[in-house]
């Protein structure tokens, strides 16, 4: 029995990396997860990792920068798992260009699914806790990159920086009706993601693959990169009732790169 027995969550990008990792760990404390993703294939192999461990668990495909789509997933997510308490708006990308050679393309792709998302996201959790006659915790992905500004990565660092705005705002307007909203700040983490911001870093650097990654983690007081797990613990807080008395805050899980 997990602590949040009868309690469901909702992750967002959660096929794979952090969300995965999210999706997992709070099915161990005891929710039923609802794992969101665009690839419908990684979504449902992360929900039979649940139902294989014993756990409740639905998989959906939903594209998180269309609202319409955020919120049906909401609602059938209540339906079909008996509740909403919590959402995890961890979908994000990470494309890694000179501010140069950023494009309106790059731009619009990059805010929709970073920070739009996280908006269609909050206000569909908040319009369902308030249907449901409750509160609920809202759960923002933002990064040790919406903290300090990174060249190579600008306009994702300026998602970053927005979704932590959105975080502090929201949680001003909705304390009213029980509702927190705090953030996550990774590091360096091993995923697929990161994986793929060290290959572009590096190629527009002449440089070999990994090389980014080395001086990144070069930086970071504990020695060592981080893995998801060591995020979706910080997340397995906020989504509990320890965390009840934290609101608008987005805290740095990044090994000691930065002290604020």
């Amino acid at each position: 029995m997990g602590k949040m027995d009868g309690k469901v969550a909702l992750v967002t990008g959660g096929g794979q990396g952090i969300g995965r990792a999210i999706a997992l760990r709070l099915s161990q404390d005891g929710f039923a997860v609802a794992v969101v993703d665009l690839n419908e294939s990684t979504a449902q192999s992360v929900a039979g990792e649940i139902a294989k461990a014993g756990g409740h668990s639905l998989a959906l495909k939903v594209d998180v920068s269309v609202r319409d789509q955020v919120f049906a997933a909401v609602q059938e997510t209540a339906e079909k798992l008996g509740g909403f308490d919590v959402i995890v708006n961890n979908a994000g990308i990470a494309p890694s260009k000179l501010l140069d050679d950023v494009t309106l393309a790059d731009f619009d792709k990059l805010f929709h699914i970073n920070v739009t998302s996280v908006l269609w996201g909050m206000q569909a959790a908040a319009a369902q806790f308030r249907e449901l006659g409750h509160g609920g915790k809202i759960i923002n992905a933002s990064s040790q990159a919406g903290h300090v500004g990174n060249a190579n990565l600008g306009i994702y660092s300026a998602t970053k920086f927005a979704v932590r705005a959105l975080t502090q705002t929201a949680a001003q307007e909705y304390a009213q009706y029980g509702i927190t909203v705090n953030a996550y700040c990774p590091g360096i983490v091993q995923t697929p993601m990161w994986s793929g911001i060290d290959k572009e870093i590096t190629a527009s650097k002449g440089e070999a693959i990994g090389d980014a990654t080395k001086e990144f983690g070069s930086k970071i007081a504990l020695g060592r990169l981080s893995i998801p797990e060591d995020v979706s613990a910080f997340v397995s807080f906020l989504a509990g009732p320890d965390s009840d008395y934290m609101t608008g805050q987005s805290p740095l899980i990044d090994g000691g790169m930065m002290f604020l």
